[in-house]
């Protein structure tokens, strides 16, 4: 393929918010009667939406009031404000992209505020201002292709030119459905969740640029 695109999961691809994000979340169901382990929260949530986490919360027993998300979400928001750091090497990788002239941009499952704090805490809000794309814009979230379409089409790129860089196994099946071949980052996530869906995976962002042949 001619490379041309490369488009970005946010949490746990450029910014290493997941653990953060759910240990809130632990915290939280706690509080609302749902005991569960961080282990599991992750294992179940990540790469999901925070409302698709309420509906399945609420099955398994949580008495969340109707409007937990007006609340969970500002949670959410100044945990990462305080803490929230870049993956490792990732300037390093949009420095690789840049020299080779391939466009790069976000496309999440979280809401655009989330990526404004994350970005703007770790310093990367600058390198993709105008680029980043949340699924709460498009009709459905990933596994859905929307958010990933919706970033190719208005960078002017054929879907047959972009691939897609994820750590959930979410993210990876909405890469498969927009016909882009995506390269799973398995730092924290378990190589046999990402495999099916992607090209390669691989644990370290400074592998990335050479198996992009960049």
């Amino acid at each position: 393929m001619t490379l041309k695109m490369v488009i970005f999961d946010c949490d746990g691809v450029l910014v290493d918010s997941e653990t953060i994000s759910n240990k809130v979340l632990q915290r939280n169901l706690a509080g609302h009667g749902l005991e569960l382990s961080l282990e599991k929260i992750m294992d179940m949530f990540v790469g999901g939406t925070i409302a698709g986490l309420m509906v399945e919360a609420r099955k398994m027993g949580a008495n969340l009031p109707d409007d937990w998300l007006d609340h969970i979400y500002p949670e959410i928001f100044e945990a990462l404000a305080q803490s929230v750091e870049m993956v490792p090497h990732i300037p390093l990788v949009l420095n690789a992209l840049d020299a080779a002239g391939v466009v790069y941009a976000i496309g999440s499952n979280g809401p655009m505020r989330k990526m404004e704090i994350t970005l703007g805490k770790t310093g990367l809000w600058d390198r993709f201002e105008g680029r980043a794309f949340s699924s709460h814009d498009c009709d459905a979230p990933k596994p859905a292709p929307d958010v990933y379409l919706k970033a190719a089409r208005l960078a002017g790129v054929d879907p047959s030119e972009c691939v897609v860089i994820e750590d959930s196994a979410n993210g990876a099946r909405a890469a498969v459905a927009a016909m882009m071949p995506c390269y799973g980052y398995c730092a924290e996530t378990p190589i046999d969740k990402l495999s099916p869906y992607c090209v390669s995976t691989f644990d370290d962002m400074r592998d990335l640029p050479k198996f992009l042949g960049i």
